[in-house]
């Protein structure tokens, strides 16, 4: 397939900073324009933040098709390698199926802690769809967001084969959790229209660190990232961060 252009705004970005990497995991169907005010404001307390682009994300929906599951673990492990170049403390934090790539990156390697936002273990519109083949491409509505003036780069529709990677790995994700042994913050909306908020709970239940905590965002829908408590989520974010660099926890 001819390379597609990155649609503006929802390109990659590197913000250099301390030995510390932050590395940031957009959503199914989003891009790094939606954890950018996170990453930017990370960097401005001084730490190297990295959010990839997975891949068929910002570009257009016939190479999203093309995508599958592994493709997205592979972006966001290459980061994780780009950030260990110049970083001795890394910590995961992602947003929906951003969250299940960082659980399961933590099970893989190093990190000082991961961090979720309403991650997806779940998402009962696309399961209503795992034995279907058609239509191709499923029609999306009007992202999740309470804040009425805030913005999400997505398709306007998403390839059901896609849908199909992010049911996989969810599914991937839900038997790994026992293995993820790293300090852990979950932060979850009550009153999300994509991921049931039991997801969260299920996280906390299931992953083996001895640190792990779990934050509610009363005023944010799904994509909270971008919603009313974003501030929240960067003060508690920064405090859990300065409690744990440093403290790395090998995954086995």
């Amino acid at each position: 397939m001819t390379k597609l252009h990155v649609r503006p705004g929802a390109e990659s970005f590197f913000l250099p900073g301390n030995s510390t990497g932050i590395l940031i995991c957009h959503g199914f169907n989003g891009t790094p324009q939606s954890v950018r005010y996170l990453g930017e404001e990370f960097a401005a307390h001084g730490y190297t933040v990295y959010a990839p682009r997975l891949t068929g994300h910002g570009t257009h929906v016939n190479e999203m098709e093309e995508a599958t599951y592994l493709d997205w673990i592979d972006d966001l492990h290459e980061a994780y390698l780009l950030l260990k170049q110049t970083c001795h403390s890394i910590f995961v934090i992602g947003q929906s199926m951003g969250g299940a790539l960082a659980l399961h990156l933590a099970t893989k390697e190093k990190f000082d802690g991961v961090l979720t936002i309403n991650a997806a273990l779940s998402v009962p519109e696309y399961e209503v769809l795992a034995n279907q083949v058609e239509p191709r491409f499923i029609t999306e509505g009007k992202p999740d967001i309470k804040d009425l003036e805030a913005t999400e780069i997505t398709y306007d529709q998403v390839p059901l084969k896609a849908v199909f990677q992010l049911l996989n790995i969810m599914k991937v994700v839900k038997q790994e959790l026992p293995k993820v042994k790293c300090p852990s913050m979950l932060f979850v909306s009550p009153e999300d229209h994509v991921v049931p908020a039991q997801c969260t709970d299920d996280i906390y239940n299931s992953v083996a660190a001895s640190h792990k905590e779990k934050v509610i965002l009363p005023n944010s829908y799904h994509v909270a990232s971008l919603d009313y408590d974003k501030d929240k989520i960067v003060e508690h974010a920064l405090n859990f961060i300065q409690s744990h660099a440093k403290n790395a926890i090998v995954a086995s």
